[in-house]
């Protein structure tokens, strides 16, 4: 069925009909090589077109997408809700510089955030255009606030690569390589990873005792060595780590760091980049763990692959005055109308639901894989937002990166486009319309993919 020709124009299901890459794939990475800056390509996909959970590349390929552009296209690629909302506004309106004028568009947008977004208190939006970009902007707030200038993050962490995010950013060694200096007054933490940790806790087993050992590391030796609590601006952390390999903390560690951070006139930014709009199985990652924080930073899926970023604020720490920060492009009439949009269909379609109900008929499917086959160390994640982590040995966890990256080529090779994520981990994040038809489908693929890599 994997491998049936399907008609021109149909993308309802994967169909290899050329080796990928094919011909006029292989024509177009030369062609990107030679004119491209180097980034962070992992395969040669070139795609053409793409609608709901699939990808159609230049030789006619049909992928189905569980990379949804690094948890971008949440609802699927161009959702017909979407495009013909923003179809409409592409006759009106695209640019006006909603830093220094006005515009109903933008206005909608940071309504329907603000009320998407936990927490009882009034809230304020700061438009940007990726999730670096926000994670400055909460930066300068969280200063600007509490006067003060030092931070702490956690170590597996992803905030950016700007200078100043890139300062948060610790998930991998190469991405702050030759980049010396960043932002000074940044100091990182253990993260509290249940599977692996410098503590040697089975957090699976001991979430609590996890939870200890990481707040004790901050309050009775960073804040006590080289992080004054009166310099201590805040803290920036991921409800779930994305970039450092799906890590899940236990249950009640993030109320516990806003309780650290409230007792010390300090605050946390929640980086929800990749937990937000759905990913969880909750419209933001923060609600699994019950707080609600103060400032947010946001981007990715908020506006279906339309380039756009977002502070959510509490109204109390909004900027004091004018001109302490600003940018052109952040939140321009396009973005915001599928902002917008992205919110109704989420809410309209009810993806929550859905993105927890596959998203556990999915993991069941990954848990009975690990069950067959030993180099699948761990299953995690909530929702569709999930992960496995390739082994050399279940009990030393040793981590097998050229298993997992064996895996991502002949996955492809077979029509399922997927991410590495960590040190040896996948992860597999489809749009949150998937069926659990389409999740067997991936299932079957990740398994032929298994047993080819191994």
């Amino acid at each position: 069925m994997m491998n049936e020709a399907h008609p021109k124009g149909e993308m309802s299901r994967i169909s290899i009909k050329v080796t990928p890459p094919g011909p006029n794939a292989r024509k177009i990475v030369d062609e990107d090589t030679k004119y491209l800056v180097t980034t962070t390509k992992s395969l040669p996909i070139v795609a053409e077109r793409a609608k709901g959970a699939f990808v159609e590349d230049v030789d006619g390929n049909v992928y189905l997408d569980f990379s949804t552009g690094i948890s971008v296209t949440n609802v699927g690629h161009i959702h017909p809700y979407v495009r013909d909302r923003v179809a409409e506004q592409l006759d009106k309106l695209w640019h006006f510089a909603g830093t220094d004028y006005y515009y109903k568009e933008q206005v909608d947008a940071a309504r329907a955030i603000a009320e998407s977004t936990p927490g009882s208190f009034h809230k304020k939006v700061f438009f940007s255009n990726s999730g670096t970009e926000s994670n400055e902007a909460a930066i300068k707030l969280a200063k600007v606030h509490t006067r003060k200038q030092e931070f702490i993050a956690f170590i597996g962490g992803f905030h950016g690569r700007t200078q100043g995010s890139l300062a948060f950013t610790a998930s991998k060694a190469i991405q702050r390589k030759g980049l010396f200096p960043t932002m000074p007054g940044v100091e990182h933490a253990p993260f509290p990873n249940p599977y692996r940790n410098p503590f040697g806790i089975d957090g699976y087993e001991e979430p609590e005792e996890l939870e200890n050992r990481v707040m004790d590391f901050i309050e009775d030796y960073m804040l006590h060595t080289y992080v004054h609590p009166d310099n201590l601006a805040g803290f920036i952390v991921e409800p779930i780590q994305g970039e450092g390999g799906y890590i899940v903390p236990p249950k009640g560690f993030h109320k516990k760091l806003m309780k650290l951070a409230d007792e010390n006139n300090a605050v946390v930014i929640m980086d929800e980049v990749q937990t937000g709009f759905g990913r969880t199985g909750k419209f933001y990652g923060s609600e699994h763990f019950g707080v609600e924080p103060e400032i947010m930073s946001l981007a990715k899926s908020i506006a279906s692959g339309i380039p756009m970023g977002a502070v959510v604020v509490k109204d109390s720490l909004d900027f004091p005055e004018q001109a302490l920060h600003s940018n052109t492009f952040g939140g321009n009439a396009l973005a915001s109308v599928a902002c917008v949009a992205t919110i109704e269909v989420i809410r309209k379609e009810k993806l929550l639901d859905n993105a927890t109900k596959v998203g556990n008929y999915l993991k069941t499917g990954l848990k009975d894989l690990s069950d067959k086959y030993d180099a699948i160390g761990d299953v995690r994640g909530l929702g569709l937002m999930l992960a496995i982590d390739f082994v050399k040995n279940r009990k030393t966890k040793e981590p097998n990166a050229k298993l997992r990256d064996a895996f991502e080529m002949n996955a492809f090779k077979n029509g399922l486009l997927s991410l590495p994520t960590g040190l040896s981990a996948m992860r597999f994040i489809p749009p949150l319309n998937l069926t659990e038809e389409q999740a067997d489908m991936g299932l079957e693929v990740i398994e032929k993919a298994l047993k080819a890599s191994l």
